[in-house]
Parts: C-alpha cells; sequence; structure tokens
C-alpha cells in the first residue's frame, strides 16, 4: 500500500467522520424535539432501568457538556449531560438507556467491558508516552528504529482499545432498546427514532476505530520503508 493509498483513507475517513457527527448532533436535536408520551425526563429513565436491573448501588449525576454521558464503573455512576438529565424526550431517553445499558455490563461481568476495562490502564499509559516516542521516533528514524516500533507498539494498544470498544457500545444500545420497549417507555411510533438515534452514535465509534486503524497501518509503512 503506497503513501498515496493512505493519505486517500484518511481524507476518506475524516469526510466520513464529519458527516457522521454532523448527522449525530442532527439526530440528536431532532429527537431532543420529541417528548416521551409519559413525560419521563433522562433521570427517570435512567433510574428507572437501573431499579428494574436491581442496580440499586449506581448512581445517577448530571454533568456539563453536551452528548459528555457516560458510565463510570469506578465509582458506579451514570452521568448524564444536562440536556439528557433534564430532557423530556426520546433522544434524551435513548441516550439515559444506553448508559445504563453499561451499568447492566459491568454488573453482569460483560466480558468485552470486562477486557476494555483492564486495557484502561494502558491505554492510558500509551495514551500519554505514545505521541513523545512517535515523535522521537521519525526524526531518529535511520539512527534509532526502535523508538519508533515502541511508538507504533503503544499506537496498537489503542487501536485495539478503539475496537473492543464497538461491541461495548453495540451491546449496551441493544440492551437499552430492550428494555426501553419491555418498559413501555416507547411506543410504537418513538421506538424506531430511538432506535435510530442509538445507531447514529454507534457509527462515530465504527469511524474512530477505522482512522485509528489507518493512522496505525500508515505509520508501519512508515517503519517498514525507512531503508527504501
Amino acid at each position: 500500500m503506497t503513501n498515496y493509498s493512505i493519505y486517500l483513507i484518511f481524507g476518506i475517513i475524516a469526510i466520513v467522520s464529519y458527516i457522521v457527527q454532523a448527522r449525530l448532533n442532527s439526530k440528536f436535536d431532532k429527537y431532543s424535539k420529541e417528548a416521551l408520551p409519559n413525560g419521563l425526563r433522562g433521570c427517570d429513565v435512567a433510574q428507572r432501568m437501573l431499579a428494574q436491573n436491581g442496580l440499586h448501588d449506581v448512581k445517577v449525576t448530571q454533568i456539563g457538556g453536551r452528548l459528555s454521558d457516560h458510565y463510570n464503573p469506578t465509582d458506579k455512576t451514570v452521568n448524564l449531560s444536562h440536556d439528557v438529565y433534564y430532557g423530556n424526550s426520546v433522544a434524551a431517553a435513548a441516550v439515559a438507556a444506553h448508559e445504563c445499558g453499561h451499568a447492566v455490563q459491568h454488573a453482569t461481568a460483560y466480558s468485552f467491558l470486562t477486557m476494555r476495562s483492564k486495557m484502561v490502564p494502558a491505554v492510558n499509559f500509551a495514551s500519554k508516552v505514545m505521541p513523545w516516542l512517535l515523535l522521537a521516533g521519525i526524526v531518529t528514524i535511520e539512527t534509532f528504529p526502535m523508538l519508533m516500533l515502541g511508538g507504533i507498539v503503544l499506537f496498537a494498544i489503542t487501536t485495539l482499545f478503539s475496537f473492543v470498544t464497538l461491541p461495548v457500545e453495540i451491546d449496551a444500545s441493544r440492551r437499552a432498546l430492550a428494555w426501553l420497549s419491555s418498559a413501555h417507555i416507547t411506543d410504537y411510533s418513538t421506538h424506531n427514532h430511538a432506535k435510530d438515534a442509538l445507531k447514529s452514535a454507534a457509527y462515530t465509534y465504527v469511524v474512530a476505530a477505522l482512522g485509528s486503524l489507518a493512522t496505525l497501518i500508515y505509520y508501519i509503512l512508515m517503519f517498514t520503508s525507512r531503508r527504501d
């Protein structure tokens, strides 16, 4: 694979990433205006899903930012952004249920989430050291190629982390949608919209993983062709 091919792939991924992110924002804005028929807010949905899954030790908190929602397994908190926490909408319900899906994964020791959690320390270390190691490796690639190789190994860890994240996110959405339907939070007119919102969010993880893989391949090619 030539450098031109890699640059072309980068360009395509960058364009697709922009489109996917813009689509996600558009979907969230659209479904944020579609009220749930039962009047529940995102925080209410989260607390109800946690309770029905027997997770009474998980707290629901409100955090700043937009689409910054996440589950923290360390302190067992479902952290919802302002619009999701207080929102009475299909989008708020979908996002809140998705984050609770991660809490259910944690409680049931879902294999990919367990693997992902075990990788976090290594990924945190790699993210701090890797940029400097790669920079030093590129500058000294002819004299100290092992620096570049070390950076590539660390980058590979972050790439693997991106791909392990995919089944974690997809499964959390699956759990969320199943519960939203069975608990009658969504009905026939709103369930597909909740599914559409979560599907758009999943695409962002797919694009991020592919972008990381393309970058890894680029560094590998740079390393292997250094004497050409």
